[in-house]
Parts: structure tokens; C-alpha cells; sequence
């Protein structure tokens, strides 16, 4: 039995307010020198997509027993999962500081994107319809598709023009400013937003 399956599983934080910002915040304490990786093996990006509900239980079974007859292969993925995550974060940073990203970093996006639709199915659900994806649950990269469709979806809508980064220095988190007022400063204000206040408070009492 391997690390990956003895070691609990790990739990990952979803204040993003969408998937793709979510995704972006796998890595934890950006602004340190070394930041905290939360995508340690194939098996965190499989417990990511699940917790995300992108990833169904039997779709998780399936990858995980397609990581175990092909780990090099699921190691590769992880490291494209990565890549793709980084340039999604400098994506999104030139979008909160109004700049135009790097052609690279749109090439990295859209070479999972156009993987991800040649795939992509409309499937009848109820009464309605929903976006599926075909070998969704043997295809190791197939997690990254469901990420990938919403980040151009945000991208490509109004709704980019919320994107934040949050306001603690230690932090570095992405997230939708969906408040009234659009003023939301923090990634979540039970974590970093009390933090600030507290270290706030601090410096006006020395």
C-alpha cells in the first residue's frame, strides 16, 4: 500500500466562489518563499475534483485505479494540473490589474480547452440539458477539463471584471467579489480577514 493511500485525505478550501478560482487555490501562502503545495499526488487532485463536486465518487474509483496502472502517466497529469493552475493565477492576477496576460500563459489554457471539447458532449438531464464530457472517468486529465471550460467561461464574461486577489499579505488567494458593493477585501473573512484585524489591532496598541 502506497503513502497516497494510507495518508488521509486532504480537505481544501472553497471560498473561491468558482471553480477555476478554487482550483487556483491549491497552493497555499503564495506571497512566501516556499508556499504550501496542497496538490501533492494525483490522488489530492482527484480529492479536489471530488470536494468540488466536479468529480463523481464511481469517476474518482475509476481514475484512481487508472493511477495505479498508469502512475508516470498520473504523475505527468499532475504536473500539467500545476501548469495549468499557475497560469490560470497569472491569468487572472493581469485581470485584476487590468493587463493583458502572457500569449503563453493563454496557450497553456487553451491547449487543455480545446483538449477538454473535443470531448465535450450536451447531455439531457430532466427537463434541461448539461455540459458532459466523454471517457470523463478513464481519461487521467479529464479534472482538468471541468476546470478549464468555466475559466474561459469567467474569462470571457462580465463576471471577470470581480475577480480579486485577497488583501492579506500572506495570503494571495483568488476569489468573486459578489458583495453589493463590490468592497469584499479578503478570500474569507473568518481566516484572513480576521488575521488582518487582529495584527491591525496589534500595531495601534504597541
Amino acid at each position: 500500500m502506497n503513502e497516497t493511500q494510507t495518508r488521509p485525505a486532504q480537505v481544501f478550501d472553497f471560498t473561491g466562489g468558482y471553480v477555476c478560482l478554487d482550483f487556483t487555490n491549491t497552493l497555499e501562502d503564495r506571497p512566501d518563499e516556499t508556499p504550501q503545495e496542497l496538490l501533492s499526488s494525483y490522488s489530492d487532485l482527484i480529492a479536489w475534483g471530488r470536494q468540488a463536486q466536479i468529480v463523481s465518487d464511481e469517476e474518482a474509483r475509476r481514475l484512481l485505479e487508472e493511477e495505479a496502472r498508469r502512475p508516470d502517466e498520473a504523475k505527468a497529469t499532475l504536473q500539467r494540473a500545476m501548469t495549468l493552475r499557475e497560469a490560470l493565477y497569472r491569468i487572472c492576477e493581469k485581470v485584476v490589474e487590468e493587463g493583458a496576460p502572457e500569449e503563453s500563459d493563454l496557450w497553456i489554457l487553451d491547449s487543455v480547452l480545446s483538449q477538454g471539447m473535443v470531448q465535450a458532449r450536451i447531455l439531457a438531464e430532466g427537463n434541461g440539458f448539461r455540459w458532459g464530457w466523454l471517457d470523463k472517468g478513464e481519461a487521467l486529465e479529464s479534472v482538468l477539463w471541468v476546470v478549464a471550460r468555466p475559466a474561459a467561461d469567467l474569462l470571457t464574461s462580465e463576471l471577470r471584471h470581480a475577480v480579486r486577489i485577497c488583501g492579506a499579505e500572506d495570503c494571495g488567494w483568488l476569489f468573486l467579489d459578489t458583495s453589493k458593493n463590490h468592497s469584499r477585501r479578503w478570500c474569507n473573512m473568518k481566516s484572513c480577514g480576521n488575521r488582518a484585524k487582529a495584527r491591525r489591532y496589534l500595531d495601534r496598541n504597541r
